[in-house]
């Protein structure tokens, strides 16, 4: 798909066609694969994610390429694979957590695409990283005070995001999307009704 081509798409009986690439941002555990994914199949277009595709690209994991070549090599080339997903196919994009703290990501993401932040409060968060160590910044001595300190810094360029949608522990998947398909019918110059 070229940059000009659009994807139309049916959900809930009303029919879309989506313009820009939708990016899903926020901390860790905000639920931007989970909803991302079920987004895209919603309005059957690509599901991209930049993790997987940094990854795949470098045959190693997220945790791998922090121990041997650090964040700030991974920074770099999250930035140049956030280009290039947004440079192809339309589609719900994804990204890692720390990628929306780059000012050149949030300028790039809101020029190509539209930015989707969901909002997670630091309490569902927790309960829904905390028994993971893939994880490689919460490797910590006290990861609690860790996602705590993080979560404080970030949410102030989060708030940046063209979009914010509530995400909670109570909500359904689905219904998560409901909300972001309700929140991106406000940009029409995004997601337009057919």
């Amino acid at each position: 798909m070229s940059g000009i081509e659009q994807s139309t798409a049916r959900t809930g009986g009303e029919a879309y066609t989506l313009k820009k690439t939708v990016v899903m941002v926020g901390m860790m555990g905000a639920g931007k694969t989970a909803v991302g994914r079920a987004l895209a199949a919603r309005l059957h277009v690509p599901f991209l994610d930049s993790d997987a595709e940094i990854e795949s690209a470098a045959n190693m994991t997220i945790p791998e390429i922090f121990a041997r070549d650090g964040e700030p090599f991974f920074r770099k080339k999250e930035t140049q694979v956030i280009g290039r997903l947004l440079d192809e196919a339309k589609g719900v994009l994804s990204t890692g957590g720390g990628a929306f703290l780059s000012e050149t990501n949030r300028r790039m993401i809101s020029e190509k695409g539209v930015s989707v932040w969901l909002k997670a409060d630091l309490s569902t968060l927790w309960n829904r990283v905390r028994h993971r160590d893939t994880r490689p910044l919460l490797r910590t001595d006290d990861p609690r005070t860790t996602l705590r300190e993080l979560y404080d810094a970030r949410v102030p360029l989060y708030s940046e995001a063209d979009l914010a949608v509530i995400s909670d522990s109570d909500t359904a998947i689905e219904t998560m999307v409901d909300r972001v398909i309700e929140a991106l019918k406000t940009r029409p110059d995004v997601l337009e009704q057919a």
